[in-house]
């Protein structure tokens, strides 16, 4: 349903660096720059970052993301990234079956505190 998604960062070389880390063993990397702003994807730019505006330094807002895996080794890597890179760890990758058997995933903090996910919804 949806065609891009964009979400806000306080120092973008610093939430690209990250994302560029994380994103690699899903498959997606930078597509374009423009006006500030990073697009990444597997084919064409789905997932933007771009700068807070104004000038008055406000803080961009939490958000939550979730981001497809291809399999459970690709939400390890992606967990694995985000850790060499010191991202904080909400949680490391595990079955939820609160949301279904299948559900496996791992969450982590970027670096304005949005709480990102990688997720393979197919059984092992």
């Amino acid at each position: 349903m949806l065609n891009h998604v964009e979400i806000q960062t306080t120092h973008v070389p610093a939430s690209a660096a990250f994302y560029d880390a994380v994103l690699a063993p899903l498959g997606a990397g930078r597509r374009i720059e423009h006006q500030g702003r990073i697009g990444y994807g597997d084919e064409r730019p789905e997932f933007w970052i771009g700068p807070v505006p104004g000038p008055d330094g406000s803080r961009a807002r939490e958000s939550h993301l979730a981001f497809t895996a291809s399999d459970r080794s690709a939400v390890d890597a992606f967990h694995t990234a985000a850790v060499a890179v010191g991202a904080e760890v909400l949680h490391p990758p595990k079955v939820w079956p609160q949301y279904h058997d299948t559900y496996y995933a791992a969450f982590v903090r970027d670096p304005d505190g949005n709480n990102i996910e990688a997720v393979c919804e197919r059984p092992e």
